[in-house]
């Protein structure tokens, strides 16, 4: 089963106009009331495509924002059922402060494709193309993950590139890096966009890992699978609430470590609009009547990556 192509330009339109309605709130420091606009132009939007959507994997909980809540129905009750994966801003400070790197992003997969799971951390790595599952785990030390990758790439240690989070959890991590001597980039927000950056040899950068969101995990997991690299995620459950609701949504291994393909199956479409320019896609623009978008949009079974370019008149 495939996806209908044509869901592809309806849903860059949904993400476009999310991240065109943060466009009023850039800098204004109050990344709730962006991240609120942003969720009801796509909600609204959602609602009109023919489809039985559910979110599995929405937003809110961990930043108590305005939430497309895990469980919510999408869509006007016709056509296919799908399950529906959405940040509607990823990078709510970036917004708020109008920095690079803000998107609009969401994910879509026939029903059943997409791993459901609470709103909780996960641990997780990326990589690009062509690397065998061997050379990169998870359960690897970062020393292992490093030298294996240098060794497989046929590239000096001080050569390889690492981007993680800036937290305070990475600390260790960041010691261990820097006392190899790789090269880092720390990114304060956007762990969607920081796992995209193994895609491509133009952004130099061979391996994502670390601590982050569990929802982006699985989103960018989707666009990851599209472009043929790899991923792998580990649920972290902190709180006896999160646990409850891993058990209730089915998850009996709560260490168990998740391939890319446990994550997302079978086909999908996924799409990040940006908000504001950043390393892969250029920011919401406004000029004369018009606003221009920029969106990178993925087609699992149609072998589609691309930037896509629209505009829209302003009303």
């Amino acid at each position: 089963m495939s996806l209908n192509k044509n869901l592809v330009e309806k849903l860059i339109d949904i993400t476009s106009k999310a991240a065109i309605a943060c466009y009023p709130h850039l800098g204004k420091k109050n990344k709730t009331v962006a991240d609120k606009a942003a969720t009801d132009v796509m909600r609204l939007n959602l609602n009109k495509l023919s489809i039985k959507g559910e979110v599995v994997i929405g937003e809110g909980e961990l930043d108590e924002a305005p939430m497309l809540y895990i469980g919510e129905k999408l869509g006007n009750n016709k056509g296919p059922m799908i399950d529906i994966a959405v940040d509607p801003v990823e990078g709510t400070n970036f917004v708020a402060k109008n920095l690079p790197g803000a998107i609009s992003v969401l994910t879509i997969s026939e029903k059943g494709n997409l791993f459901k799971a609470p709103e909780t951390y996960m641990n997780k790595i990326a990589y690009g193309q062509n690397i065998p599952k061997e050379v990169i785990d998870l359960d690897y030390s970062v020393e292992k993950n490093i030298q294996n990758l240098s060794d497989f790439k046929n590239k000096k240690i001080k050569d390889i590139s690492v981007c993680l989070l800036d937290r305070e959890r990475h600390k260790d991590t960041i010691k261990t890096l820097k006392r190899m001597g790789v090269k880092i980039k720390l990114i304060t927000d956007g762990d969607v966009t920081g796992a995209l950056l193994v895609s491509d040899k133009k952004y130099d950068i061979d391996i994502f890992l670390g601590i982050g969101g569990g929802p982006e995990g699985v989103i960018v997991a989707s666009a990851l699978d599209a472009m043929n690299c790899n991923f792998q995620g580990r649920f972290l459950f902190k709180t006896d609430k999160d646990i409850l609701r891993a058990k209730k949504m089915g998850i009996k291994d709560l260490n168990k470590k998740y391939d890319i393909k446990e994550i997302t199956k079978g086909d999908s479409i996924f799409c990040a609009t940006g908000i504001t320019s950043g390393d892969i896609i250029n920011g919401v623009e406004k000029k004369d009547n018009y606003f221009y978008t920029e969106t990178l949009v993925t087609h699992n079974n149609q072998k589609l990556v691309n930037k896509i370019q629209k505009k829209y008149i302003i009303e």
